[in-house]
């Protein structure tokens, strides 16, 4: 397809179309409860590989995110002023760098933990809390009072995306940001950032319960008719439309680095993501949809494992194990929390494109309506019955551009002490997570699960270059790393703990916690009166 410059969304349920990129940005998640996607997929010009090759990671950004947004809503300048922003308290002067991680086999780890609280969704919410203020500015400009527009961002949290989140929103105006986390299911680190962040506008809410239950509640909320009317709701999650834009520069930046490493001329490219929400490898296939030579997406799930699932069961997306009892446990709890999920949101995303590609419609407009019609039925289907198979035809369309694999509790403990014990990459900065001069590289838990489902494929694939995503610091997996690599000789935790993670657990907190049993309404009542008691505080 070729670039537009007024670039349009809809939904994939079909009620909300023709949309801006502004309006699906503050919007978040469509009216009939779909998620915002472009009504085209834009080309990259011919010479870009050699055009853009030697550009930075935020001029790369700004090149391919001027093909979803059209000028008159966000002017270059303006656009650019906005990427560099986000960006420039990064901690690596490449933002991504790719690291050399075992260069006998091709494999390669991009390292995406080197925003301000050290995981891969700085990416996507430096930059989205930066697109909220300046939309609200613009917004804004000559109001007072009640007139302003006031937005209440609400996120569900396994652990990384609420502190991205808050750090990207905290102290923003005309901004409330709450951030529901499972109580006891994301890592102590991953608690403390959040919960030491004292703004005024930012609110925790500890809930007792999965994380599946906080992406309920916020998807329940946004579903209020009356709760959207008068308080506004904005989202941060991957759901965001804002955010899968954001990832896809990195895929680009690295394909880029990758082509200046010795040896390597033009081969074969997989590239493997930790998937727990499917948001960041659907960045991915965007990526390749827009031209970005890559063979394969790999998936790699952890022990929650409804992707794997879908691939290897004839296309059954359920939220249990086909043949499973009816007792059994919804959620696994795994060393790599952030993917312990029972349903990857973004997935439906990805139906939609499939549906729509695969359908024998004779215009656009009726291929887009089936392919609506098609996701709504089967998303109907996932809520009442626990599940849908899709067509044989969309299912063979998802096997051309993915595969997948499942990765044991046990294996990623296993691959975090071998890679350890084998991997010393040269090409690793200081920020890389390495544990003294005879120490090799540390992992934290996702990223193992990443490495360990890269060795698999290339055992079947010999030769050909992976890159893996590492999508977190392995310091803030404290356990599972000392698990793995506790009295190894060369390991200690001091060596690889950031500055700005010691004292976290010294500093004030602030947190609201939610009962088991709490209904969304409960939920909700308990945001309304928040946001009316920080207006209160603001007058």
């Amino acid at each position: 397809m070729a670039p537009t410059l007024s670039q349009k969304y809809l939904s994939t349920r079909g009620a909300e179309y023709g949309l801006s990129f502004e309006d699906v940005v503050l919007q978040g998640l469509a009216k009939d409860g779909g998620l915002f996607i472009p009504e085209e997929i834009p080309s990259l010009p011919a010479s870009w590989e050699t055009e853009w090759a030697d550009l930075s990671f935020e001029e790369l950004a700004f090149r391919l995110q001027s093909n979803f947004i059209s000028e008159s809503e966000i002017p270059s300048d303006d656009l650019r002023d906005i990427i560099n922003r986000s960006y420039a308290t990064f901690h690596h002067p490449q933002r991504t760098p790719l690291v050399d991680l075992d260069g006998k086999n091709n494999l390669h780890l991009l390292e995406l933990f080197h925003g301000q609280t050290r995981a891969f969704k700085d990416v996507a919410l430096a930059y989205l809390g930066n697109l909220f203020e300046y939309f609200l500015v613009r917004k804004n400009e000559g109001k007072t009072g009640k007139d302003r527009l006031h937005l209440t961002v609400v996120g569900a949290t396994s652990g990384d995306t609420g502190s991205a989140a808050i750090s990207g929103l905290r102290g923003k105006k005309d901004c409330s940001v709450f951030i529901l986390f499972p109580e006891g299911r994301t890592s102590p680190i991953q608690r403390l950032q959040m919960i030491t962040v004292c703004d005024a506008n930012v609110h925790n809410l500890a809930v007792q319960g999965t994380f599946d239950n906080c992406q309920d509640t916020v998807k329940a909320l946004f579903a209020d008719p009356k709760m959207n009317a008068e308080h506004h709701l904005a989202a941060v999650n991957s759901i965001n439309w804002a955010r899968i834009l954001a990832q896809i520069t990195y895929y680009f930046y690295a394909y880029f680095q990758l082509k200046k490493s010795p040896g390597y001329n033009k081969e074969k490219l997989r590239i493997v993501v930790p998937s727990g929400n499917f948001g960041d490898i659907l960045a991915g296939w965007f990526a390749k949809q827009m031209g970005l030579p890559a063979d394969k997406l790999v998936i790699a799930t952890n022990e929650n494992d409804i992707l794997d699932r879908f691939f290897r069961n004839d296309g059954h997306y359920t939220k249990k194990a086909l043949g499973a009892p009816a007792d059994a446990e919804d959620v696994k709890e795994t060393h790599s929390p952030a993917m312990d999920i029972l349903v990857s949101s973004n997935f439906e995303r990805l139906l939609w494109f499939l549906a729509y590609q695969t359908n024998n419609g004779s215009t656009a407009e009726e291929r887009r309506g089936h392919a609506c019609e098609n996701v709504s039925s089967w998303l109907n289907d996932l809520k009442s019955k626990g599940g849908f198979q899709v067509p044989s035809a969309v299912l063979e369309a998802a096997k051309a551009e993915f595969e997948s694999e499942r990765v044991s509790n046990d294996e990623t403990i296993s691959t975090i002490r071998e890679t350890f014990s084998s991997c010393f990459p040269t090409n690793s900065g200081e920020s890389s997570p390495k544990s003294s001069k005879t120490g090799g590289y540390v992992l934290d838990p996702h990223t193992a699960v990443g490495i360990a489902a890269s060795r698999r494929s290339i055992q079947r694939n010999p030769g050909v270059h992976h890159i893996s995503l590492s999508t977190a610091h392995p310091a803030k997996f404290a356990d599972a790393v000392d698990l793995a690599l506790g009295g190894k000789e060369g390991y200690s935790f001091s060596e690889i703990l950031p500055e700005d993670f010691i004292g976290l657990e010294k500093r004030e907190t602030r947190v609201t916690d939610v009962p088991a049993g709490t209904t969304w309404e409960g939920i909700r009542d308990l945001v309304i009166a928040e946001v009316d008691q920080e207006l209160q505080g603001q007058r």
